[in-house]
């Protein structure tokens, strides 16, 4: 049986959780100082301090450590003052040191120099309503631009050497959106059978130059290693000219076929692209517990897989998708809180910095549910970005009800399950110090539906499960925008009941409301199940493309 998309295992009650108030970014402080280093430098060193959310009780900064200048800065460290009532709480990518109210801040070793022109990021939580800081000063010089240290002066060198890294995080180089922001598709190893969807139609469809990354779902853990999914899929079967990105039939001693060819062709033609393999899913994710027993030795062959000469120019990274660390999927896991942070742990040791290593993990929002079984908060600081799967929170593997859609943006009355929404989960995962700019919101390419149903609005009983094309209760987005039109919206997205069955999914309209709120809350951008499941001129990846702009 082939692995298909996450299905959620059946939750126990739980409270709801508070979501945290929107928004948008405040800038609280562009400053900048002379360089301290060879007199031929130009221009300054910089930093800005950005409020991405504000609670109240608390709020998230991102700060940004800028070169203006022409010369590589080797280190930087940057003082100030928090006002009273103000105190980080969690951080990440930086070394922080304090004294009373005074902050000292240093990059991590592993970032490296700071090449000209050139960004490093950092990011802070702290308590109380947001307040700028005061007395700033990056290398010495005033942090608004000021008189420094004179430019004669040597940029201060270390004495001695900086340890090896255990928890790098890259800072991520790809455009993403004009606002910066990531567009991440799933596709489906096994859609090139029935569904007989092809990377060809990734580019006919217009979505290429949409996206900014691509997951190929899924590669295996088997025996607590990656191992291939399906190697005919994946470097074998043969393409026509007619199937192929490049115009070109394979040919039968072609080195390397499959999709993995054909993703390598995508990936020349639209060069902006990365391209990630995924391993796990709902189906293969019981190896991940012998995984977290030798982490090393399963990073180890996740690198050699990925890295394979026959294909490693086709993958920029890997991505971990357990269903569910120290929690229940289609099997359970006891490896305890941690195991989740030593896998991603030994894949980034191993990847290096300049690989993308990414995670999907749950979107259980509930108090004492699966995201507080894992300490995702430490492993975040490893990973580019973490990907809540914002979906398949309710639908008809209940056969009998109530009908609810499976993935609302926010809670609303009557719903089955606290902390079953989008906004409680990332609530819950702020809060834990995952910093907003690391993750991405979900979107489902497809609804879930129950028969037997007479009530229209949210909250009825049903018989049983919608008949689909592929599976019972469910279907691809672009068959029910025709076949059972949208009657409805609860929760930010919308539902449909035609005849006697009932139906919930995202429409482009429902997409641009939840992009919305995403920008609001400073996150990273979004990602979804999977790329088959929009029309054939890519509706619901514009809506996500255009919302983020």
């Amino acid at each position: 049986m082939r692995p298909r998309f996450h299905r959620p295992s059946r939750r126990r009650r739980a409270l709801a959780v508070t979501a945290i108030a929107a928004v948008t970014g405040v800038v609280a402080a562009l400053v900048a100082a002379s360089l301290p280093t060879a007199a031929t430098a130009a221009g300054s060193l910089t930093a800005t301090f950005t409020a991405t959310s504000d609670w109240g009780s608390g709020h998230e900064v991102s700060v940004k450590v800028n070169n203006g200048t022409t010369a590589t800065i080797p280190t930087w460290t940057l003082e100030f003052d928090l006002p009273s009532g103000v105190q980080i709480t969690s951080l990440w990518d930086a070394d922080v040191t304090r004294t009373g109210n005074h902050y000292r801040v240093t990059g991590k070793s592993w970032a490296g120099a700071l090449a000209p022109g050139a960004t490093q990021s950092w990011g802070y939580i702290a308590s109380g309503a947001f307040k700028a800081p005061t007395g700033c000063t990056v290398n010495g010089g005033s942090c608004t631009g000021g008189p420094g240290p004179s430019p004669t002066s040597p940029t201060p060198t270390p004495t001695t050497p900086k340890p090896t890294p255990t928890t790098p995080t890259p800072t991520p180089t790809d455009p993403g959106t004009p606002s910066g922001q990531k567009v991440v598709g799933y596709f489906a190893e096994w859609g090139v059978y029935g569904r007989n969807y092809h990377v060809k139609n990734i580019d006919t469809s217009g979505s290429a130059s949409k996206l900014t990354h691509i997951l190929y779902a899924f590669g295996n853990t088997t025996g607590g290693r990656c191992t291939i999914g399906d190697s005919y899929a994946d470097y074998d079967k043969a393409y026509t000219a007619a199937d192929s990105v490049d115009g070109v039939a394979d040919t039968w001693d072609q080195p390397l076929r499959g999709s993995f060819n054909q993703l390598r062709e995508l990936k020349k033609k639209y060069p902006h692209l990365k391209v990630i393999w995924s391993f796990g899913g709902w189906t293969w994710s019981g190896g991940f517990t012998q995984a977290a027993q030798n982490p090393a030795a399963f990073a180890e062959s996740c690198y050699n897989l990925v890295e394979d000469p026959r294909w490693a120019d086709v993958f920029d990274g890997i991505d971990v998708d357990w269903e569910y660390p120290n929690a229940c999927g289609l099997t359970c896991d006891s490896s305890g809180p941690q195991a989740f942070n030593n896998v991603v742990t030994a894949l980034r040791n191993k990847f290096g910095s300049k690989a993308l290593v990414t995670a999907a993990i749950t979107a259980d929002g509930s108090n004492g549910g699966k995201i507080d079984a894992t300490d995702y908060a430490t492993a975040a600081q490893k990973l580019d970005w973490i990907m809540p799967m914002t979906y398949d929170y309710f639908g008809a593997f209940n056969p009998q009800g109530p009908t609810a859609p499976h993935s609302p943006l926010t809670s609303y009355p009557g719903i089955p399950q606290a902390g079953f929404n989008s906004a409680d989960a990332v609530a819950k995962l702020k809060a834990k110090g995952v910093p907003s700019s690391k993750i991405l919101l979900g979107i489902g390419f497809y609804g879930r539906g129950w028969n037997g149903v007479t009530q229209t609005a949210p909250g009825g009983s049903a018989t049983g499960p919608a008949p689909g094309t592929y599976e019972q209760g469910i279907e691809d987005y672009k068959v029910l925008k025709n076949r059972c039109p949208a009657t409805g919206t609860v929760g930010g997205t919308a539902y449909a009941k035609c005849g006697s069955e009932w139906w919930s999914y995202d429409t482009p309209s429902t997409i641009n409301g939840k992009m919305s709120w995403a920008k609001s809350q400073g996150l990273g951008g979004a990602f979804f199940w999977e790329l088959s499941g929009d029309t054939t001129n890519g509706e619901l990846i514009t809506a996500i493309n255009n919302g983020l702009k």
